[in-house]
């Protein structure tokens, strides 16, 4: 064969390629650790529209590829549960550099979006949380065209033990102007209904929903002395090891105390897996819509692990509280009921 041959073999088969990965419409995103030489990072789409996924890292490389149809924000978890955005575009490349013990610090190179979010990220990692939540509010009034704002939006003002309902809501009118065609933008304003109504003294909002089994639960049959409402996650030890807690409450107390778990996985059968391994006997709420859920907006849920305690008439003890506050205000409760004549 002649060298033009050949470099015209070449040349045809180099365009074949990159013509079939066009059509693909994949998202590529690769990156090193440094210490982190071995192991599994979860992702997600924060949407709902991609299920959980893995990645293997093997001595501190990985690499993941996938096909999009349209721009996705994912979530990359990471062993220690935290977690960093990065925004996924059909037939881009997206690079991560970064060291296990300054997970802050990470850069996410390749497109405009993960570049700007990465400086965004920077900027804030030696603030205070009010001084972050600042500069998201200014970025968001500043950009509110872009998916980053939506993002910060959910990060600092909803998807957080205390939500700032007012600020919330006052942002989430700039950006849908800005966005008038974003779906999740009129999910979030309903959810900031809920939000107001979840006050300590108010009354739980009647619901109906369907279990992860088909069962109906309803607002109505949390009805003992105690009841706990809360969200989890298979990918979340301390939701996980708060739904553990629960079971051991349950077993020592049993008609005192009622719960219903919501699961915002995008998987079900890992929803299903931790529900017969940790033999949770309550019912669990699962859509796989995660926090576009219409019981999760309902009730304002909107962190992982949110809760909400309830008494027999459906009036609000308490909500949002972490892992040791719930188990001391649970072991409170019932043992005034426990001694209660």
């Amino acid at each position: 064969m002649s060298s033009i041959s050949l470099c015209l073999l070449l040349s045809s088969s180099i365009f074949f390629f990159i013509s079939c990965r066009s059509d693909r419409k994949t998202f590529l995103l690769e990156g090193t650790f440094k210490g982190f030489n071995q192991g599994e990072l979860y992702i997600y789409g924060v949407d709902g529209t991609h299920k959980l996924d893995t990645i293997g890292v093997a001595k501190g490389v990985f690499r993941y590829e996938v096909t999009l149809e349209e721009p996705v924000t994912f979530a990359l978890v990471f062993p220690n549960f935290s977690e960093l955005p990065v925004f996924g575009e059909p037939q881009a490349e997206v690079e991560i550099e970064g060291d296990a013990s300054h997970l802050k610090e990470t850069k996410i190179s390749g497109t405009d979006l993960n570049e700007t979010m990465t400086s965004f990220r920077l900027k804030v990692s030696s603030m205070t949380p009010p001084e972050a939540a600042q500069a998201a509010e200014s970025f968001i009034k500043e950009n509110p065209a872009s998916p980053i704002s939506l993002y910060l939006l959910n990060k600092y003002f909803t998807q957080t033990p205390k939500p700032d309902y007012k600020k919330a809501v006052a942002l989430i009118t700039e950006l849908r102007k800005a966005q008038p065609d974003e779906p999740s933008l009129k999910g979030l304003a309903e959810k900031m209904k809920g939000l107001e109504s979840l006050k300590d003294g108010a009354t739980l909002p009647n619901f109906t929903a369907k279990d992860i089994n088909g069962k109906t639960v309803k607002s109505s049959d949390l009805n003992a002395p105690v009841n706990v409402i809360y969200t989890w996650a298979k990918w979340n030890y301390e939701s996980v090891s708060m739904q553990r807690q629960l079971t051991y409450f349950m077993q020592q107390h049993k008609d005192k105390l009622k719960a219903l778990g919501i699961c915002v996985d995008v998987d079900s059968k890992g929803c299903r897996q931790t529900i017969e391994k940790d033999s949770v006997k309550w019912s669990t709420v699962y859509d796989g819509k995660m926090w576009e859920g219409p019981l999760v907006q309902q009730l304002g849920l909107s962190y992982i692990p949110d809760n909400i305690v309830t008494d027999s008439k459906g009036k609000i003890i308490t909500h949002t509280l972490k892992g040791f506050e719930l188990q001391d205000k649970l072991r409170e409760l019932l043992k005034d009921k426990d001694t209660s004549p």
